[in-house]
């Protein structure tokens, strides 16, 4: 199966956040709302953004942001959400294998799987996981697999007026988005092409990564990055994790009626 990947253009985005509601609407995520106490966003010096921020219930994110350029203040617009990175950080630290690249290279943390270690929220470069305490899973973008396993776009895709956002084989993004970075001319660039052996979300953007708030260097997270992160404290806390996910997990079965109360199928 060729791989697939998204395409946003930063130049075409005009904000509507239509995608941040259509990912929130379809995955029935309750989208949270800053206060004036928690919603000052830092990376936009003061400005209060809706939401201020990726969480557990939040996928998807257009982030503002004020700079000078040609000695003019302009309004950027940046789609926050998962890169799916061929070289995935979060799968590399992910001590129970929760996390995986789908046939198409998206990435996918399975629910089952995942005991909320926090390693991936720790690893990934573009700060996209978040711990979600209800569930005690560590949650981000599925991709719309359910959609798209079906043969619908995925939610974020289809809800963007200005065609901001292309979804198609990545190799064809890759052409479009080439195209329009020749069109562009001047400082722009696509980036994701090569990024962490190249990621399944691509950009297109007027001026350096950097400016958009993007790493222009993304660094991958190994497995080893665990020990040097937590040293020894790894192996405790696993053997504290583990049981505790195996009773979330019997309970979360039981509920589905994969299990009765004395542990048979």
């Amino acid at each position: 199966m060729a791989d697939k990947a998204f395409l946003y253009d930063a130049t075409r985005c005009t904000a509507c956040r239509g995608c941040q509601t259509a990912c929130n609407q379809w995955n029935e995520n309750d989208e949270e709302i800053p206060t004036v106490e928690n919603g000052v966003d830092a990376v936009n010096t003061g400005s209060y953004e809706n939401p201020p921020e990726l969480s557990p219930h939040t996928w998807v994110k257009i982030r503002f942001a004020e700079v000078e350029r040609n000695n003019k203040l302009s309004w950027l617009f940046t789609r926050l959400a998962c890169m799916h990175c061929t070289e995935a950080s979060c799968a590399n630290v992910c001590p129970t294998n929760a996390i995986s690249h789908l046939e198409d290279g998206f990435v996918l943390i399975d629910q089952d799987w995942c005991i909320g270690c926090g390693y991936c929220v720790q690893a990934c470069p573009y700060g996209v996981p978040h711990k979600d305490e209800e569930t005690g899973t560590a949650r981000k973008c599925t991709s719309c697999i359910d959609r798209r396993d079906n043969g619908y776009e995925p939610a974020c895709i289809k809800a963007c007026p200005p065609g901001a956002l292309s979804y198609g084989d990545r190799s064809d993004m890759l052409s479009l988005g080439r195209q329009r970075v020749t069109a562009l001319g001047g400082d722009a660039t696509l980036y994701g092409e090569n990024e962490l052996g190249g990621l399944n979300v691509l950009y297109v953007l007027d001026d350096s990564p950097e400016v958009y708030g993007l790493p222009a260097e993304p660094k991958l997270a190994t497995s080893n990055a665990i020990g040097q992160w937590i040293g020894g404290l790894l192996t405790a806390g696993l053997i504290t994790a583990l049981p505790l996910w195996f009773i979330f997990k019997r309970k979360n079965q039981i509920a589905a009626g994969e299990l009765n109360e004395g542990g048979a199928k």
